[in-house]
């Protein structure tokens, strides 16, 4: 007899159908898994007859063949567990045919217990634009699963419960999705940073845009401290972000089932031991790197002179197309990655060229080597420039509390909200992102704007690409301004940000 069983796959972030076929015939007894399934799927042969058998149910004694169609596609990891052992069942006779309009997916234990796999957001979202209408998981990942629409998620604690459902003998209560709120860290608050107002003011209108940004300054001055800090005032992410967000860190196993959504935008900030892989994303099954971990957040390389060139050329492309295509001869992936880069460096090796104090030991040459480990087409994808200089005593003994993170997270919301109308039906969803199209469209500038930008373009050797980076944030400025057109001071706002870059 053959049976049918509804299941799903991931490829990429992107979740696809799996139809998990299983025959049974006469001959020896023996059970193959077929259609390219990696080590964990053909192990799923021990861990479906030891849960059959702990369950109290009999085995069938006969000739199994289970195939996942798509045959052509590799499949991986220990999603189909369940749906193979249900397909089982119902070839045997031993449970009734299964509706079509059902799904199952989820790892078995040998005692019949489910356990978690990674992806549930991306297959259950799949699940609804197939047509399914119920879908079965493992218990820890349905309050992840059920953020998806038009379709009913049941959680699973044990195959038992699974059994009598289908049975009819009692049924399992579906989850309900919560409409997920943000929670932003009140331990990281822009009220308790003392002074550095204009680097603040800089922050906010990187925020506002979704620019990347470069810290200077000497060790002290609080350029870790403000990045740390620069998430809370980032614009709250719509539900279409914590969505993909989610799939992201849900391919990753990065949730869980406290944390079943991402309703914050990440703030990832790696080591400067990190290899390419490990930034770009990659491995035999390609897995997303922190390049996509960041997506909708912030990347932030502290000390960034410290990373291997290898590493930060990879961000070249990224940092231009919002996104990554990883390939491997098996198959080829591609992760969304669109993030602001945040990164912080000092002056020079020991950190006080150009400090007041004249502490610096560096020699130029040494100053020259420290810097050049940027490369100038790396720099020319950073939008804002920023020097952070050593706090002042009187500022550091202020009593005063400064700004707080959620008013200005106000401002911030307000100017997105009117790039939102700006850029409504394109695929533009900020300034840091304006085509050169688009440019001309909405970020005109008048004759005197227009005489101030040739004047900044050939005093600061601008290439084509920083013209453009600058235009953009002087449309920041604007909308920050809600003013409706760039204006002199706007333009020059955005040119004071690009006209330290060291050296270039």
């Amino acid at each position: 007899m053959v049976s049918l069983v509804r299941s799903l796959g991931l490829g990429g972030i992107r979740g696809y159908e799996v139809s998990v076929e299983c025959y049974l015939s006469s001959g020896l007894p023996s059970f193959d898994i077929v259609g390219l399934p990696d080590t964990a799927v053909k192990e799923a042969r021990e861990r479906v007859r030891a849960a059959v058998k702990t369950c109290g149910m009999t085995f069938p004694i006969s000739r199994i063949t289970v195939n996942l169609a798509p045959a052509d596609k590799k499949k991986a990891g220990t999603i189909y567990d369940l749906p193979v052992m249900l397909g089982i069942l119902t070839a045997s006779s031993a449970l009734p045919p299964l509706p079509d309009d059902l799904a199952f997916l989820g790892e078995l234990s040998l005692t019949g217990e489910l356990r978690p796999v990674n992806g549930a957001l991306p297959m259950a979202l799949c699940a609804s634009r197939a047509g399914i209408k119920e879908l079965f998981v493992p218990a820890d990942i349905a309050s992840e699963a059920a953020y998806a629409s038009n379709v009913i998620v049941y959680p699973v604690f044990h195959v038992t419960e699974l059994i009598e459902h289908i049975n009819g003998i009692k049924r399992i209560k579906p989850v309900a999705a919560h409409e997920p709120c943000a929670k932003y860290d009140s331990q990281l608050d822009f009220s308790d940073v003392k002074g550095q107002e204009d680097v603040k003011r800089a922050l906010e209108v990187a925020a506002a845009g979704g620019h990347n940004v470069l810290l200077t300054g000497p060790p002290g001055a609080g350029k870790s401290m403000l990045a740390k800090r620069l998430p809370s005032i980032l614009p709250d992410m719509s539900r279409e972000e914590m969505l993909e967000t989610t799939e992201v860190h849900s391919v990753a196993g990065l949730t869980d089932r406290d944390n079943p959504i991402i309703s914050t935008r990440p703030f990832r900030s790696p080591h400067h031991t990190v290899s390419s892989v490990a930034m770009a994303g990659g491995t035999s099954n390609p897995k997303p790197g922190e390049i996509s971990l960041a997506h909708n957040g912030i990347l932030f390389l502290d000390e960034i002179p410290e990373f291997p060139r290898d590493v930060l050329e990879s961000l070249r492309q990224p940092l231009e197309d919002g996104q990554v295509t990883i390939s491997r001869a098996a198959s080829s992936v591609t992760y969304p990655c669109r993030f602001m880069l945040v990164c912080a460096m000092n002056p020079c090796k020991c950190g006080w060229h150009g400090h007041p104090s004249g502490r610096c030991v560096c020699s130029d040459a040494s100053i020259s080597r420290y810097n050049e480990k940027l490369s100038g087409p790396l720099l020319d994808r950073v939008d804002m420039y920023i020097n952070t200089r050593s706090l002042e005593y009187d500022k550091l003994r202020q009593r005063s509390k400064a700004e707080s993170s959620a008013v200005i997270r106000k401002r911030v919301n307000t100017a997105r909200e009117i790039q939102s109308r700006r850029y409504k039906g394109s695929k533009i969803k900020y300034n840091a992102y304006i085509s050169s199209k688009e440019l001309e469209e909405t970020c005109r500038l008048s004759n005197e704007c227009e005489k101030l930008m040739k004047s900044a373009y050939n005093t600061l050797s601008m290439t084509a690409r920083s013209y453009d980076r600058i235009i953009r944030v002087a449309r920041t400025v604007a909308d920050l301004d809600n003013a409706q057109s760039i204006e002199p001071h706007h333009l020059a706002e955005a040119i004071q940000y690009r006209g330290f870059a060291i050296g270039r």
